[in-house]
């Protein structure tokens, strides 16, 4: 007997879906196969002469043996900022490899709650975000997106403590004698995760601007004619277009944004295909911060770099009740590794960091500061000003002649406080996280 239903004899599922067991007898369900692919075996680096564990050696732009002296460059591709990036899609998550490509070990900081992939025979007792050394080693998980793209170390590692011993020798109200009692022992090569973003925006904004005018008045207790500036203000619109091109935000929890942006840039010139062989003999750190909050936070960016755009556009700097509107096209990211080099140090039982552009050399971090520095200078900023008003005042009351002094006084104590204030705000900085 032919079945009821001659097309559905003949209907088969799509591809990469599979029967499961249905909850309704007569009822065929099909479903999605969500098996991860299979992914390439970890390579374990081994040197092929006297197999001992080789490392990614700057100097030498390749894979090197300490022991036997062997070396091979690191099959790779520069490729700048014509690196492929990929759209806001899910298929895209779905299509990215996963892991490192390589056998490494996860240390995970009870501290501070960083969490760093090592070297699978790294043997490291303390965390490079908050130096405590309540660290645990585990083997670490490879359901991470790879990342395709990363900027190799150009700095070498034994350069670090020159550049830093200079650096903490500049700034006459640190500490006398920083430089040489705040040794940093040794700096961790890192590669730490960013996303970087790519957007056209459009923006209309609307605000009102003000034009200023000079108008002329008769003044009749001077008997004379004056001018005075009238501001008049009307409705304007407009509109920007504004691309962004890598925008870069980091993709690491653990990092300061405040330190980092102060060795900001790197040359994404620079970038190359991902190998696992350039992170072999280092430590490196999966995103913790996902794609979605990272666009967020990327988004949140480029709407004040749209904003100064349209306030740039207006011919004047009168303006009031602006609003705007953007709207965001063809956006795009990658995920991608940049080097660093990071210390913590600690002064006076105080914790310190450090960073180091691995392309660039950059340094940057906290110092701490002798206040009594700071305060001393302050004092010695406003007591002129306040001398003079303390002279003037009983001069004018005398016969009207502390006019000047108190005058003179006025002004330096408004310029002692402007220069006593970006001196407070500078050495607060250079405290901050």
């Amino acid at each position: 007997m032919p079945p009821a239903n001659p097309q559905a004899a003949k209907w088969q599922p799509p591809e990469n879906y599979t029967q499961i067991p249905s909850k309704v007898e007569g009822i065929t369900v099909f479903a999605e196969n969500l098996t991860p692919p299979e992914q390439p075996k970890p390579r374990s680096f081994k040197c092929p002469q006297c197999g001992a564990t080789t490392q990614f050696d700057v100097a030498a732009g390749g894979v090197a043996c300490e022991h036997c002296g062997y070396s091979t460059a690191v099959e790779s591709q520069k490729i700048g900022k014509q690196a492929v990036e990929n759209e806001f899609t899910l298929e895209a998550l779905k299509k990215g490899e996963q892991g490192w490509g390589e056998e490494r070990r996860l240390l995970h900081c009870t501290s501070c709650g960083a969490e760093i992939i090592l070297d699978q025979k790294a043997i490291s007792n303390h965390c490079p975000f908050c130096a405590s050394n309540e660290v645990n080693l585990a083997d670490s998980e490879s359901d991470h997106l790879r990342p395709r793209f990363l900027v190799p170390f150009k700095i070498l590692p034994q350069s670090n403590q020159t550049r830093t011993k200079t650096w903490l020798g500049k700034g006459w109200y640190h500490p006398d004698g920083l430089s040489a009692s705040a040794i940093i022992a040794r700096f961790i090569g890192i590669y730490l995760p960013f996303w970087t973003f790519d957007a056209n925006i459009y923006a209309n904004w609307k605000a009102e601007v003000g034009y200023e005018h000079t108008v002329r008045h008769y003044d009749a207790s001077s008997k004379s004619w004056k001018t005075h500036t009238q501001i008049r203000w009307r409705w304007e619109t407009g509109q920007v277009h504004l691309p962004i091109d890598d925008l870069v935000v980091p993709a690491s929890a653990h990092i300061s944004r405040h330190i980092f942006n102060q060795i900001m840039p790197f040359n994404l010139e620079e970038l190359e295909t991902y190998n696992p062989g350039f992170l072999a003999g280092w430590q490196a750190q999966a995103y913790e911060i996902n794609l979605p909050d990272a666009w967020e936070t990327g988004k949140a960016v480029m709407r004040e770099r749209v904003k100064e755009s349209c306030y740039a556009n207006i011919p004047t700097s009168h303006v009031r009740n602006f609003s705007m509107q953007a709207d965001f096209t063809e956006e795009s990211w990658r995920y991608i590794l940049l080097p660093l080099y990071l210390a913590a140090y600690r002064y006076e039982n105080k914790t310190y960091q450090v960073m180091i552009n691995g392309q660039s050399g950059l340094i940057a971090g906290q110092k701490p500061v002798a206040w009594w520095k700071i305060w001393l200078a302050i004092a010695a900023l406003l007591l002129p000003g306040v001398l003079l008003g303390a002279i003037g005042v009983p001069l004018l009351l005398l016969g009207g002649v502390g006019i000047l002094p108190l005058l003179v006084g006025f002004i330096l104590l408004i310029v002692g406080g402007i220069i006593a204030f970006i001196l407070y705000k500078n050495a607060k900085d250079s405290e901050a996280i």
